[in-house]
């Protein structure tokens, strides 16, 4: 197998300080035009429709998505597509982003017309602030590099990285213009990995007959027995419908350990009273949270009346293999 030299090390890290420096640069860039940017997405009343040819068209596919992925209606247009028939899904409320390093790019400036006709609105990403699209643009946001990290200085890579976290930046200034939270971000990912770290606690807890319950006058043997049956090492005491305490079995160890007698005891006189409890609608990633604060196991879901709705256990988290 060929070994990795000494010289392929250096190309490599050329190659990474270079695309570093094309990224840094952009900081100071970020100015009036920036923000003149992020209000015309922020304002949009129609769609965010990113375009770009060859690699700035595969940068352009990633921005898109993640505006759309943070609550931006978005999605990609192939410029070429477009003046060969897809120009209609162009509207007058939508605004365009538009990727061309050189700012000259035939397929986006045929585009310009429509554009400015149907009175939808230009921001451009580009390395020529003199070039034919920046000129055109409502906002044009300069992306030049001083170097590609190609070593021939030809192929897209400073450039396209540089364009991509330009756009990126933009994705994510308008997150927080909106107050995206992680409650939106997870009713937009329910799918993948992510999505099952933004679920909701009422679609992992353990419910309905599995979860343990005991009354205030029930038997410790009882209790035993009921937290025996259901396995979670817990159970809750509900007096007149809505919950009274917990015991678990962390409990019922340390009054063995104290030697305190059980015989005659109720689960009212030994239970954890006003213990900690969540509502169905918070986050599992939250609930974790809790649970690892608290050291705790499990913990109580109950409505806004105290009535009992579930039980998460740290075995309901786990084997979702959110974490």
């Amino acid at each position: 197998m060929t070994r990795v030299t000494a010289a392929d090390l250096a190309v490599a890290r050329k190659v990474l300080q270079t695309e570093a420096a094309a990224i840094l640069a952009l900081v100071d860039r970020l100015d009036d035009r920036f923000d003149h940017a992020v209000r015309l997405l922020l304002d949009c009343r129609g769609r965010v429709i990113v375009t770009g040819m060859g690699k700035s068209g595969l940068v352009s596919r990633k921005i898109a998505a993640t505006l759309a992925s943070t609550g931006t209606p978005a999605f990609f247009l192939h410029p070429a597509e477009a003046v060969h028939g897809d120009l209609g899904v162009i509207q007058g409320d939508d605004v365009v982003v538009a990727l061309s390093n050189s700012g000259e790019t035939g397929e986006l400036v045929r585009l310009l017309e429509t554009i400015k006709r149907l009175g939808a609105r230009l921001v451009t990403i580009c390395g020529n602030p003199a070039s034919t699209l920046a000129q055109a643009s409502d906002v044009a946001l300069d992306c030049h590099v001083s170097e590609e990290a190609c070593p021939l200085n030809l192929m897209p890579t400073a450039s396209t990285t540089a364009a991509l976290a330009l756009g990126d930046a933009l994705a994510m200034t308008v997150l927080v213009a909106k107050g995206f939270r992680e409650e939106d971000f997870a009713n937009l990912h329910p799918g993948g990995k992510l999505g099952k770290r933004l679920m909701r606690v009422g679609q992992l807890m353990t419910s309905g007959d599995k979860v343990p319950t005991v009354s205030p006058q029930t038997s410790i043997e009882d209790v035993v027995g009921e937290m025996s049956r259901q396995g979670l090492g817990m159970t809750c005491v509900v007096d007149d419908g809505r919950l009274a305490g917990v015991i678990t079995d962390g409990d019922l160890r340390r009054y063995m350990r104290a030697s305190v007698n059980l015989a005659g005891r109720t689960a009212g006189d030994i239970m954890t009273r006003n213990p900690v409890t969540i509502g169905r609608g918070m986050l599992a990633v939250e609930a974790l949270r809790i649970l690892e604060q608290r050291k705790i196991t499990s913990i109580v879901v109950v409505d806004d009346q105290k009535r009992v709705e579930g039980v998460v256990h740290l075995h309901d988290l786990w084997r979702t293999q959110m974490f």
